[in-house]
């Protein structure tokens, strides 16, 4: 599956921004979605996740509350919508894709086997 993020940019803090990632293929509705972030210097780390069928959500606890994830197995997409944003949000938002069917829902990036090019969120303070 091949994967295209939209929708970053430059915000103020407290601005919104949606995020998303366009699928490319048929089985899009097999995969559980996951978004990542890499900021400048440090590991990519795990924002959020929403299982295959849509039913089960995840998020690391610095977004809990102000990020919310969804997806569009009808459009092969999946969404970031991020609320209340914060400078310490800046970084680059990678879509990644795994087989969801027979497990659970996972946070680490070497569970993902396809990744986004990623796209650039920058909140200012």
């Amino acid at each position: 599956v091949q994967l295209v993020e939209s929708g970053g940019g430059l915000v103020q803090a407290g601005g919104s921004l949606r995020l998303s990632c366009a699928a490319s293929g048929r089985t899009f509705g097999v995969y559980d979605m996951g978004w990542f972030r890499q900021a400048l210097g440090k590991e990519r780390e795990f924002v959020s996740v929403i299982n295959w069928r849509g039913d089960s959500t995840s998020y690391t606890d610095s977004v809990k509350g102000r990020f919310a994830i969804s997806r569009d197995n009808a459009k092969n997409t999946v969404s970031l919508q991020m609320n209340s944003l914060k400078p310490e949000d800046t970084a680059v938002y990678y879509c990644a894709a795994r087989i969801g069917i027979g497990s659970s829902p996972q946070t680490s990036t070497y569970d993902y086997a396809f990744w986004g090019q990623g796209t650039l969120v920058t909140v200012s303070s």
